[in-house]
This record gives C-alpha cells, structure tokens and sequence, in this order.
C-alpha cells in the first residue's frame, strides 16, 4: 500500500462505511486508495461497500503479484481479465472482464511503458501457492501471466457495480522459486505458533524470507514508478475518479 501511496500527493484519510480510505488528487482527478484485507472475502466486502458509495470510473486491483510467466522480480503485470480457481487450478469459474474506455487508456499506458509491461489474465486463489511445482500446475491449466488471491473478487464486485475493472501489480515472487515458509499459517489466528514454529525449526528458511524482502522492495519501487506516469498520464486527459485496492 505504502508503494501506491508514494505515487500520489498527500491525501487526505477518510472513514467510509467502516473501511479505511486515503483520498488522493492528482491534476482534476481524485483516488481513493484503500486496503482490503487478504484473501477474497475481506476484497469482496471492501469493494462491495466503496462501490457502492459513489461512482467511479475505474477500479484497479493492486499490490504484489506471483509471476506465473518467465518474468523478472518485479515486472509489471497487467490483468484484462482474472478467474477464480480451486485447490489445484483445474476446477475454476469462468473469467470476468469489466471492460470500459479507463481500462482500455490505462492499458495503452502498460503497453507503451519501457519495458512494457505483460499483459493477460490473471487466477485467483483463496490461499498462499508456496511451491514451485504448485505455480506451474495453475500456470499451465489457466494461461494466466500472474496469481493473486483478491483479484476474482474485486473483479466481481465491479461488475456488478457496473465499473471498468483491471488488475495493476508487480512481481515479488517468481514462477520457479518456492516462497521460504508456508505463509497460510499466518492467515489464520490460531496458526501463528506453528508458523513462529516452522521458522526456529528451519534456520535455512530466515535466508528465504530476506531473499523475499529484497524482491518486495523491487517490486515496491517498480509499482511507485507506474502509479506516478499513470497519474501524471490520467491527469493530463482529464477523466473521472477512480479507487485502488490493495491487499495489504
């Protein structure tokens, strides 16, 4: 969240329907920014209730990403549209797409961008894939160029709110590499210890988890980069308001 809020000028907190917003202006336009929380339910009652608020223009789903193409840590990935997937990828729900004349300018923006950007579908899961072997499975039965776990539901609430949708993230975690820990431990309150667990009885996995810092902050400082020429590029076309999303 803090590398979208880099790209924006101060703005100013407000307390929508429960849900913490930061509420940005760049030239005419104005962004509200807000958290949802990890994982689909938390997306899905977040975006429910700010689209419901007001209109926008666009709702872009933003954050980290895990790469499911040959990508570099910290490549920017683009979703024209996402699917929600079970367990193993091989059972999922058909795609949704929300398209609409702010989706398609802010796309032209991460087609022209150098390098630009890639451009695809996105899965949805609704808990963390770790392994190496379990990525390429989802990569391999949907065809999408990159994983999340909020997307799908982010995507749903824009079509029925009737709001172009895409999904604007970057890479920390890459298609052959498993993460140091099984973090879906720590998703769940009565799982901390044994994930605090998993850490002191696997020393090795403490190098894991700076090697996955260090490619967050990559992928922190390329999602800054975009957010200020998406700015900068929305700002001089005019347009209406839009909300940002993140996961954190």
């Amino acid at each position: 969240m803090k590398a979208v809020e880099a790209a924006f000028q101060a703005g100013i907190e407000r307390r929508i329907d429960g849900i913490s917003v930061l509420v940005c202006t760049a030239g005419p336009r104005e962004y509200w920014l807000a958290r949802t929380g990890v994982g689909p339910a938390k997306a899905s009652v977040a975006a429910a209730r700010l689209l419901a608020h007001q209109p926008f223009s666009l709702a872009v789903s933003t954050g980290f990403a895990c790469a499911l193409i040959k990508a570099e840590v910290g490549a920017l990935l683009a979703g024209r549209d996402v699917m929600q997937a079970g367990g193993q990828g091989a059972d999922t729900a058909p795609a949704i797409e929300v398209s609409g004349v702010e989706r398609d300018r802010v796309m032209a923006l991460i087609e022209g961008a150098k390098p630009a950007g890639h451009v695809g579908r996105f899965v949805s899961t609704d808990h963390i894939i770790g392994s190496a072997s379990e990525k390429r499975r989802f990569s391999h039965s949907t065809g999408a160029i990159g994983l999340d776990m909020e997307s799908a539901a982010l995507a749903a609430e824009a079509q029925r709110a009737q709001v172009p949708f895409v999904i604007i993230r970057t890479a920390s975690d890459l298609l052959d590499e498993d993460l140091p820990l099984d973090f879906n431990l720590f998703l769940r309150p009565t799982a901390w210890l044994k994930g605090v667990g998993a850490i002191l009885g696997n020393p090795s996995s403490v190098i894991g988890l700076f090697r996955l810092r260090r490619q967050s902050q990559a992928a922190a400082k390329n999602l800054t980069a975009f957010f200020q020429r998406y700015a900068a590029g929305m700002s001089a076309d005019g347009g209406g308001d839009g909300l940002l999303v993140d996961r954190s």
